[in-house]
């Protein structure tokens, strides 16, 4: 979800594990053209379907009148996961990270079949989360589920990762995800609020080559574990995590012979099938855990990776 796709190498493929576009994951280029505060009103635009009445919602919609934010969501896992929410009746704010991708977003975000917006919000700072928080609030007056997913991932020898991979990683994955929740809690539905964490299967599965970006899927695991205990009595929401395995997203898709080479035996190891799981197939499990009828299911880490890392 961040540059415009290009061939990747077998360092990047830590990245290939669920999200959007590609990027090298430098941090050379992640804070390039970051929106900034004096521009988010203008790049906060409201679709034409956003002046959809609430009572054309059908009745059967389950998620009907209520707002979910996703962070990192114009592309890849994030964007199925707002059409999925938009289809059981939400209304979903979708999140970006530069100003260049605005009108990529409100197109993406003009495509869902609720009232929707695009907010261009940073997600690896300090005060981007809060300002997707706020212009939610501003746009819709309420706030029910919270689906943290953006991320990044650097794929490298443990000599070879750096101080910069570090803080990139740790603040988008790690902190953004603290941040928002955050955020969000003093606007939370009380008693029927949902907050998921997109996790990974690394957290668990502890793969080479994937140091921080494991570790900092470990950090998600741990925050929904706490959370799952901490936050229920105080809010009555509930706090889970969805971890996907490899999956079929456009960086994916444009990742090139290389990629697939190395990541075809564990595609093949994959007991439900030998084969990437899909962006709908994630988005699936996040709506089902939004559902009213959920509301038992609190604290769980829900694997959606075919069996790939069975705990």
């Amino acid at each position: 979800m961040l540059a415009e796709p290009r061939p990747l190498h077998s360092s990047m493929i830590g990245w290939l594990w669920g999200l959007g576009h590609a990027s090298d994951h430098t941090g050379t280029t992640f804070r390039e053209e970051s929106c900034q505060p004096q521009f988010l009103n203008s790049l906060l635009q409201v679709t034409p379907q956003a002046r959809k009445s609430s009572s054309a919602m059908s009745t059967q919609e389950p998620l009907a009148g209520k707002v979910a934010i996703v962070s990192g969501s114009d592309s890849g896992i994030g964007f199925a996961i707002a059409h999925e929410l938009a289809s059981r009746g939400a209304y979903v704010a979708i999140n970006y990270p530069f100003s260049s991708l605005a009108d990529s977003a409100n197109n993406k975000a003009a495509s869902l079949p609720t009232r929707c917006i695009a907010v261009c919000a940073d997600m690896g700072t300090t005060q981007g989360p809060k300002r997707l928080v706020e212009a939610t609030i501003r746009e819709f007056g309420r706030l029910d589920i919270v689906v943290n997913n953006v991320a990044l991932a650097v794929n490298k020898p443990l000599e070879e990762q750096t101080l910069e991979d570090w803080d990139l990683l740790v603040n988008v994955n790690g902190r953004s995800t603290f941040l928002l929740t955050q955020s969000s809690l003093p606007h939370l539905t009380r008693g029927s609020g949902r907050i998921v964490n997109i996790c990974s299967a690394s957290s668990r599965g502890s793969p080479p080559l994937q140091t921080i970006y494991a570790g900092t899927k470990g950090m998600v695991d741990s925050f929904t574990k706490c959370w799952a205990k901490e936050l229920p009595p105080k809010y009555g929401c509930t706090v889970n995590a969805v971890s996907p395995g490899p999956t079929k997203t456009e960086g994916f898709l444009a990742a090139g012979e290389e990629a697939m080479r190395i990541l075809q035996p564990v595609i093949d190891a994959t007991p439900a099938g030998k084969r990437m799981g899909t962006p709908e197939e994630i988005a699936f499990a996040v709506g089902f855990l939004c559902d009213e009828r959920a509301s038992w299911v609190n604290g769980v880490h829900l694997a959606v990776n075919g069996g790939l890392h069975i705990d």
